[in-house]
């Protein structure tokens, strides 16, 4: 059958397309016609052709026309809904608008330049945006997902996204891929970080992207309800990586501790304040940038720290390698931070303070077993972290993490709180408060 629907004047015809057979082999009414039934409608027609005849609707009964008229609706509905899904499946990550037309609580019904429905949750909405009826949104479409057979568009404005899709827009080097965004982080509303590459030398990814006089960033920064955005040259180097992220805070100093992946940021006390941010989240947006944990101190605390470090190494190298204190101060001097690095120096660093050479061979001999001991030592001690956590449902990434932020025992683990637990790993809230409690069985025995 052909339906054929005029939408402006509201006309339908229907055509009943059947194959020709020879008279006596009609098998199916509604696919065949007899040859003889055929060439009364058109006398010039043979068997193995098709033949079209229209289908009045007068000949159909009231309760009929009712059940076609009800499927074609259904039918032209579906296929509708179809289309919708699949024309905004192919959106995601774009930038649509659409004008506001109910507000509720939770979500506000936007309807787009040809009135199909878009949603824009409330949790979707930065902090201080505030629509009217009538108002024009822009956002990003988020998903497309069916619910109850109906497509729902569900757009955002805190998604990463659409911040880069906003710099595609204001930026035509990023647009035509001259600058590439390497990652956005934000707190949507309040301060974003984004990090810019670019592959041609003469290209300033910064400059372009913050344009004449800071136009660019101030119009992608106006349509985010003036949310303060930091563009950064982004680098492989995690640790200068931060160093680019914090700017314009001066970092003096950066140990990097690749086994938990933290680093430890000094900085002089005069830019202490505009590394940290506004309740902590500079510092925080520059660690979700890089990827791992910053902890940021003074240049003073970092300089105690060192020396009180040093001090520890120095009465190490005394006890372990039976040498003397101006010795042991030669060997920190050199650059030589552990039992590792003193076993495998070259001679010619120590022969710079020690002149005999069987004394060299024994002071590296005597390191390498230090080095071993460490090892030993730190290998017995994961193994008695594993044993003590063992009966509280952690996984051994979960039990690593607690112990590079010190918790070293079970002791230490039921002291914590659920919220203090999932600072450190993810967790839930249930799973959290059952592993605390477990801990803190052997308090009430």
């Amino acid at each position: 059958y052909d339906v054929i629907i005029n939408i402006d004047k509201g006309d339908l015809e229907v055509w009943r397309n059947r194959m020709i057979v020879e008279d006596g082999e009609v098998e199916d009414d509604n696919r065949e016609i007899a040859y003889s039934d055929a060439v009364k409608i058109e006398p010039d027609f043979e068997v193995g052709e098709e033949v079209s005849e229209e289908v009045k609707l007068l000949d159909f009964g009231r309760r009929a026309v009712l059940s076609v008229r009800q499927n074609l609706i259904s039918r032209v509905l579906d296929l509708e809904k179809d289309d919708l899904y699949k024309k905004y499946k192919d959106k995601v990550g774009s930038i649509v608008s659409g004008e506001v037309y109910q507000i509720w609580k939770r979500e506000i019904l936007i309807l787009d330049d040809e009135e199909n429905e878009l949603i824009l949750p409330k949790s979707e909405q930065i902090p201080t945006d505030y629509f009217k009826k009538g108002d024009n949104v822009r956002a990003v479409v988020l998903r497309v997902e069916m619910r109850n057979n109906n497509p729902q568009i569900i757009l955002s404005r805190t998604s990463p996204v659409f911040l880069e899709r906003l710099f595609e827009q204001e930026v035509p080097e990023v647009f035509d891929g001259l600058i590439t965004i390497k990652k956005i982080v934000r707190v949507p509303g309040e301060r974003a970080k984004v990090a810019v590459e670019s592959y041609d030398e003469r290209i300033d990814p910064v400059g372009a992207c913050v344009g004449m006089r800071g136009s660019r960033v101030q119009a992608v920064s106006s349509e985010l309800g003036n949310e303060r955005i930091d563009i950064v040259i982004y680098d492989d180097n995690p640790a200068q990586l931060v160093i680019n992220a914090l700017v314009p805070a001066k970092v003096d100093s950066i140990v990097v501790d690749e086994d938990s992946r933290s680093m430890e940021i000094a900085v002089n006390q005069d830019n202490l304040a505009l590394a940290i941010g506004s309740r902590g989240q500079n510092i925080r947006l520059a660690s979700q940038l890089v990827g791992w944990e910053l902890n940021i101190i003074s240049s003073e605390e970092a300089e105690a720290k060192v020396k009180v470090d040093e001090t520890e190494f120095m009465v190490k190298l005394i006890d372990s390698l039976a040498i003397d204190e101006s010795i042991a101060e030669k060997i920190i001097a050199v650059g030589l931070a552990s039992f590792d690095d003193i076993a495998y120096v070259d001679n010619s660093v120590l022969e710079a303070f020690v002149d005999n050479p069987d004394e060299i061979e024994r002071i590296k001999s005597s390191a390498e077993d230090a080095a071993l001991m460490e090892a030993m030592g730190a290998i017995t001690e994961e193994e008695e972290n594993l044993d003590s956590f063992g009966d509280l449902g952690l996984s051994e990434e979960d039990i690593q993490m607690l112990t590079n932020k010190g918790i070293k025992n079970k002791d230490d683990f039921a002291e914590l709180s659920v919220d203090e637990l999932q600072d450190i790993i993810e967790i839930s809230d249930d799973l959290g408060s059952a592993a605390i409690m477990k801990a803190r069985e052997d308090w009430f025995k």
